[in-house]
């Protein structure tokens, strides 16, 4: 089997349509970085580091990627510009293998972990209750059965919207309303999905950027609480982010690693934005993979990061 066979014609389109805005400013930025220009000069490195920077890949990452670009152009001497768009694709796909992105068949659950236990962190308004609901959905979708614990119990909006995407999705609610101890509900919905043999259980935590050493007293509570159900939980402890906001998506990431141990990254809001590159440059910074990003509205617009047909998709010119 291909490595592409699992990406279907929809999910390009999808992806296409949601990276649209970012490839629309990231290659106006390029066709003026080499105008006029044959070859790969100092001067169009230089303007390729500020459009890297403007694309929110971050200083890091821009770095990195410009001096690879530096070594090739040294050992190779002259090379046109032309081929500038094939160079920048390769070095993005490396950086990003590099950094742990595996191109995976859609929403796999391991064998060997029932339930499998995401715990899901983020600050308020990055998307991440919409992230939790339409993971149940693309779950439920690949015939696995969920179950929701609805542990960000400090806004009443927040257990609604879970409950709502619930009813939505067929998924099983663990609820104890508004003001519960969050450890309490997440004991509850593991308790809860061990006894129907549930595939995968999803606890949602506050969304709250608040002292660090608060929110780390709270995410480990949490986790040792269901440790007592499940000694390795939580499996996978994914951290939502808004691409739309750049570079503050970075500050997020480092606030929440230094916080708890997350292991995988969501990505939401791709479409409408130009800053797409953030994709690039927090998996470059922290060394972990990005498992999923939003590209739409839609609940199939939720899709498995497949580092291959995000590179493909970000180098597609415009027909």
């Amino acid at each position: 089997m291909g490595i592409f066979s699992f990406f279907s014609k929809e999910k390009k389109e999808s992806l296409n349509k949601g990276l649209f805005v970012t490839k629309q400013s990231f290659f106006s930025k390029l066709a003026n970085a080499i105008l006029g220009k044959a070859v790969i000069d100092t001067e169009v490195l230089e303007n390729l580091e500020e459009i890297l920077l403007t694309s929110d890949v971050g200083v890091e990452t821009s770095l990195r990627i410009i001096e690879r670009i530096k070594k090739r152009v040294a050992q190779q001497r002259k090379i046109e510009t032309s081929k500038l768009n094939e160079i920048l694709r390769e070095e993005i796909a490396d950086l990003l293998i590099s950094n742990g992105a595996e191109d995976k068949p859609d929403f796999e659950l391991p064998s060997d972990k029932k339930p499998y236990v995401i715990m899901v962190v983020g600050v308020n308004g990055v998307g991440k209750t919409t992230t939790i609901g339409k993971l149940a959905f693309q779950f439920k979708k690949a015939g696995k059965s969920v179950v929701i614990g609805a542990a960000d119990t400090f806004r009443a909006a927040a257990v609604d919207q879970i409950k709502i995407w619930a009813e939505r999705t067929g998924a099983s609610l663990v609820s104890q309303g508004m003001n519960a101890d969050p450890a309490s509900v997440a004991f509850d919905a593991l308790t809860s999905a061990a006894a129907k043999k549930a595939d995968v259980v999803i606890i949602d935590t506050a969304g709250r950027l608040h002292n660090k050493v608060n929110l780390m007293n709270e995410l480990t509570k949490i986790k040792n609480v269901m440790r007592k159900i499940i000694p390795d939980a939580p499996h996978e402890i994914l951290l939502v982010l808004d691409a739309s906001t750049g570079q503050n998506a970075i500050e997020q990431c480092k606030q929440f690693t230094l916080a708890t141990d997350v292991n995988a990254l969501a990505l939401t809001k791709l479409d409408g934005t130009a800053k797409g590159g953030v994709v690039i440059g927090v998996s470059d910074t922290f060394k972990i993979p990005v498992k999923y990003i939003g590209v739409g509205e839609k609940m199939e617009d939720l899709q498995v990061f497949n580092r291959n047909e995000f590179v493909d998709s970000l180098f597609k010119q415009q027909d």
